[in-house]
């Protein structure tokens, strides 16, 4: 992986609605992967697990 952006929603409130409006989800972190949001940690890794995670890499 080469592009990790990481934004500070505690720094910067404003950040937090726009997170808010994209996932309809308040807790951290939103993990997207190239334009796929994938959701939280739990989401990631039930993708890690189910094998689909690779995938979504490689095309992202």
């Amino acid at each position: 992986m080469e592009n990790i952006e990481k934004i500070r929603i505690d720094l910067d409130p404003s950040q937090r609605d726009t997170m808010m409006q994209k996932t309809g989800r308040r807790t951290v972190p939103q993990i997207y992967i190239g334009e796929t949001h994938v959701g939280g940690f739990d989401d990631l890794h039930a993708l890690d697990r189910d094998g689909k995670l690779e995938p979504l890499l490689q095309n992202a």
